[in-house]
């Protein structure tokens, strides 16, 4: 046990401290976490498939604009976030920091939220590394294979991955991601010496305004709808999801209470940049008219493939085609790590103890969350065949005729309607976090904290989240296009309140019956961290 800042030793009631038995300790250092949260944000994947929807559908040429509105929202949000980090070391991340700020009760309603969300996202990135997987094969060595036979084939790799090594995982992710950063810096630096048709235009494109001017028809001589500025900002939102994957690995890095506030705390402002700086350059690569009409078109990825061929030549472009599937399959493997970690988290500390011991262990060679791993992937493969199964039933115009071609589901429908819902369960599990650092600081008091960190940021951040979080439920029909009649869509905002309050009343129950158990609930905290002054 640890001591508080008057000295005395503190510690919650309940809290459950990790010894031998866990996760593989000091298995990865500050680069390894860095590498698979950023891996988590996937860059050149929330590049290519994000910043075509918001130049198409919602703030057109202001889309980095929305990039730097996020970077500010979520920079203030981590200040928080990071404070705690320093305190609190549990590979349950939002699980445990909410317990330990709201209470038992709302940290399991939290963790449940956070876990499908990551669960969800690994299904949403695997349909976009499928359908690219299954396009770079036939065009570029003129084999076809169906998408869904890379969409099991990668979960099945994912699972293997993540089941042996978690060091294996982050070796995979740290040569995607360098590659992956490489080659767009390449990109935006070429487009920087260069220029475009139309000039820089920064006051159009990177200011933060700019990113909440609607598109408006036929903008920019274009030949394009209108579009809404809140689904260019929430995209812009969505690209980041996953660097808070920090806090996940912190019972598995070197030194959690220095590696998992300062690698959140570079995630963010890293991405933030790099984000903005990138999706300035692809809009002045292509020109305002020819951005527009292009990521409206039938190819919106040609936004970034059609400049990067002309700027850097064939075997770039090529690059970047393989990167874009390696780096969709990075990503999906990143939150399949993240996922399985909430679901070991919580499973740890269930009533039953044979479930306690299955879902809540480990590999005893391997130390990895095998059980929980293999939860998640078979989840993933259930929710990708459903899909795959039924989606062309409700893909429709506006005269109700089927639009969706079956090997465009994966892109059209498994990428976008799993991350819309995933994201809005995030924002909502960091909007409670926001208060649960207030709590943490503030009510209980067990540590100090500087007003601007665990108060001001907290509340700045929250509101922030809750803006953007009403902003997609009044567009939400919009927003999910011709995915708008699918029902993981309509009812998005029952399934946020559905998912809360089954946690909710899990947890009084646990209260009410296992009392022990319910003290533990969110507080399996690494022993060395517990409660750290």
């Amino acid at each position: 046990m640890s001591t508080n800042d008057s000295g005395a030793p503190t510690a919650f009631p309940g809290d459950h401290q990790v010894k031998d038995a866990g996760l593989r300790k000091g298995a990865v250092g500050l680069v390894s976490v860095l590498f698979m949260a950023i891996a988590n944000a996937a860059p050149i994947t929330a590049m290519s498939f994000n910043v075509p929807v918001g130049l198409g559908w919602g703030n057109g040429i202001g889309v980095s604009g929305g990039f730097l509105f996020a970077t500010i929202v979520l920079t203030i949000f981590t200040v928080g976030f990071a404070a705690m980090a320093k305190h609190i070391t549990t590979t349950g991340a939002f699980y445990g920091f909410i317990s330990h700020g709201l209470g038992q009760v709302w940290g399991m309603a939290a963790g449940l939220l956070a876990a499908l969300g990551y669960v969800l996202f690994e299904g949403t990135l695997i349909g976009g590394f499928a359908y690219f997987a299954s396009d770079t094969m036939k065009s570029m060595a003129s084999i076809d294979i169906n998408w869904l036979v890379f969409a099991i084939g990668g979960m099945l790799l994912i699972w293997v991955l993540t089941y042996f090594d978690i060091t294996l995982a982050a070796a995979v992710l740290s040569v995607t991601l360098v590659s992956e950063v490489l080659l767009l810096l390449a990109f935006g630096i070429s487009v920087l010496i260069k220029g475009g048709p139309d000039g820089f235009m920064p006051a159009d494109t990177v200011s933060p305004l700019a990113g909440f001017h609607n598109l408006q028809a036929g903008a920019y001589g274009s030949q394009v709808g209108a579009g809404v500025a809140a689904l260019g900002v929430f995209f812009a939102f969505w690209s980041w999801i996953g660097y808070e994957t920090t806090a996940v690995y912190g019972e598995e890095s070197k030194d959690p209470k220095t590696i998992v506030p300062k690698a959140t705390l570079i995630a963010v402002i890293g991405l933030g940049l790099f984000y903005t700086f990138m999706s300035w350059m692809v809009v002045v690569a292509n020109g305002a008219k020819t951005a527009v009409e292009t990521a409206a078109g039938a190819s919106p990825v040609d936004v970034w493939l059609v400049p990067v061929k002309a700027n850097l030549g064939s075997l770039p472009y090529g690059a970047y085609r393989i990167l874009l599937v390696v780096g969709s399959f990075a990503c999906a493997m990143a939150f399949h790590n993240a996922g399985s970690r909430y679901i070991y988290a919580i499973g740890r500390e269930l009533p039953s103890a044979k479930l306690r011991a299955s879902i809540g262990g480990v590999s005893k060679k391997h130390q990895s969350p095998a059980v929980a791993s293999s939860i998640a992937t078979v989840f993933n493969i259930v929710l990708v065949l459903m899909f795959a199964t039924f989606s062309t039933a409700y893909i429709t115009d506006a005269s109700g005729n089927v639009v969706s071609e079956p090997n465009l589901i994966p892109y059209q429908v498994i990428y976008t309607v799993p991350s819309l819902v995933g994201t809005a369960f995030i924002l909502v599990v960091q909007v409670l976090c926001s208060f649960a650092v207030i709590g943490f600081f503030w009510k209980k008091k067990v540590h100090k904290g500087s007003v601007l960190s665990t108060l001001v940021a907290p509340l700045i951040g929250a509101a922030g989240m809750i803006y953007v979080i009403s902003l997609l439920f009044k567009n939400l029909a919009f927003a999910a296009g011709f995915q708008s009649g699918a029902l993981m869509v309509k009812y998005m905002p029952e399934e946020i309140v559905g998912t809360l309050v089954i946690g909710l009343l899990y947890a009084n129950w646990v209260k009410a019956k296992h009392p022990d158990i319910y003290n533990e609930i969110g507080r399996t905290v690494l022993e060395e961290a517990h409660e750290r002054a």
